[in-house]
């Protein structure tokens, strides 16, 4: 049988799956190819625009209503973004691009507007789509604005006349907090918050961020990076008591890059039941104290399935990332916990993150664990001796459940030196339910021969183990 003669539902399915690879880079999505095969395709394409979710791309390459007479009337999304030279020069098509943009968001047809995407743009670009941008835009959904500028850029009060109703994506970079409240309690529906590269500016209550949030039910995702300290500068506000936890029912996935302090008075005011999607990343500290983040890995459902863990280890930070247990070593599931704790001296890396462990239970339960390294590593060996054996002892000692071990190379005869200076019955204190530890990219005939004194204590004393090579594993990274 060809697909001529299929049945036109059977059709339609097939252009939904079509579809379904998305945008390629001029914005265009794969119908368009579709209804330029034949009429009967053109027919079907046209006659289920729901089914195959048919937009319009406009880039601004031409004015606004050449572009839509040319298709049915169909929800448009509007992408603007700066085009710069080799020279670093912007590309002298820009201003008309961006005159074309901004006659678009004036025009009669502004309300079929669902998307708009102003990526890679200036502070000064950026104005001026703002300044014709302070009306409703009925049908707006997804709002995404990029500035990569030394200037702080704002929205203006007035952005949107306050009102974005069906607003479910918002995702901003480079702007502060300061500029955002009223915009977002107008998007109590969202289901995306993505504030990212937020800068600092000045004293900054929690409670702005937080109220905003309070009426967010339905968010599922939500994204806050900071440039450096976070919601205020002054440790002083950080003393000042808050109002009662509020829950975010919907909430599955969270990250978070700042200070650690302010991630804590964060937390303090949320419940998510559904989380299973954490990422957390802020700078090394002295006294790592966390226990609203313990909290919220205590009280998610999701995280007391997890039973395996990586240590990654680079020259700028160290990564502790938890999944379920699924037979492969997927780095992309979705059920994620990750903490990313940055700084360069390893020594200060493996304290900062064994302060960590030592403070989540769900530690003590996880049955695998690999330590490797990733991204960049000094050749230097210089890099490796700055830490004491002692250091990776306090790491392994919360992982008590802990029954097959992977090193990498350096890091293997590293932590195997340390376990090696446990004598006696004291080889058990460590990993006790350990009984393999693999290792890859080092001698390992050597390496077991220097491990047989510690492995022979710990067959005396019941909690026998072996050193083996580390084997292929399935890798989805």
């Amino acid at each position: 049988m060809t697909i001529d003669v299929l049945p036109d539902d059977v059709l339609v399915e097939i252009f939904f799956y079509v579809n379904l690879r998305g945008w390629d880079l001029e914005m265009q999505n794969s119908w368009h190819a579709l209804v330029h095969v034949c009429r009967r395709w053109r027919y079907l394409v046209f006659a289920s625009p729901r089914r195959l979710n048919l937009q319009l791309g406009y880039h601004g390459h031409r004015p606004m209503s050449e572009v839509l007479d040319a298709w049915p009337v169909l929800p448009v999304i509007l992408t603007f973004g700066v085009m710069f030279l080799p020279s670093g020069l912007l590309h002298p098509k820009l201003d008309q691009r961006l005159d074309n943009m901004v006659a678009a968001l004036e025009s009669e047809h502004y309300n079929r507007i669902c998307e708009i995407r102003v990526i890679d743009t200036t502070d000064s670009l950026w104005e001026r789509v703002a300044a014709v941008m302070q009306k409703p835009f009925p049908e707006l959904t997804h709002l995404e604005v990029q500035v990569y500028d030394d200037v702080v850029s704002v929205f203006p009060d007035s952005f949107l006349s306050g009102s974005a109703p069906r607003l479910r994506t918002l995702s901003l970079r480079g702007f502060p907090f300061s500029s955002m409240p009223k915009l977002l309690l107008s998007a109590n529906g969202l289901l995306t918050l993505s504030l990212q590269d937020i800068p600092d500016s000045g004293d900054i209550s929690p409670n702005v961020i937080v109220t905003a949030l309070a009426a967010m039910t339905r968010l599922e995702t939500l994204r806050l990076q900071f440039r450096s300290l976070g919601f205020y500068p002054h440790p002083a506000s950080r003393s000042l008591p808050l109002p009662t936890r509020f829950v975010l029912p919907a909430l599955t996935k969270l990250i978070f890059e700042g200070n650690y302090k302010d991630l804590e008075v964060l937390l303090s005011r949320i419940d998510s039941p559904l989380l299973y999607d954490l990422h957390i990343a802020f700078f090394m500290g002295l006294n790592l104290d966390v226990p609203q983040l313990r909290r919220l890995i205590g009280h998610a459902e999701a995280f007391k399935t997890f039973d395996q863990a990586d240590v990654l280890i680079s020259y700028l930070s160290i990564q502790l990332r938890l999944y379920p247990k699924t037979g492969v070593v997927d780095h992309h599931s979705p059920h994620k916990l990750q903490i990313n704790i940055k700084g360069r001296e390893l020594s200060s890396q493996l304290s900062s993150l064994a302060q960590v462990c030592s403070s989540f239970p769900l530690i003590s339960t996880l049955e695998e664990l690999e330590i490797r390294d990733y991204g960049f590593i000094p050749s230097s060996s210089h890099w490796y001796d700055d830490m004491e054996n002692a250091q990776w002892l306090e790491l392994l000692h919360p992982f008590t459940a802990l029954k097959n071990l992977y090193l990498t190379d350096e890091f293997a005869r590293r932590v195997c030196g340390a376990l090696q200076e446990l004598p006696g019955e004291r080889a058990t204190e460590v990993l006790p339910a350990l009984r393999n530890l693999f290792v890859q990219g080092t001698s390992l005939q050597t390496l077991q021969e220097a491990m047989m004194p510690f492995v022979a204590a710990r067959q005396l004393y019941g909690h026998p183990m072996v050193v083996d090579r580390w084997g292929d594993r399935i890798w989805l990274a």
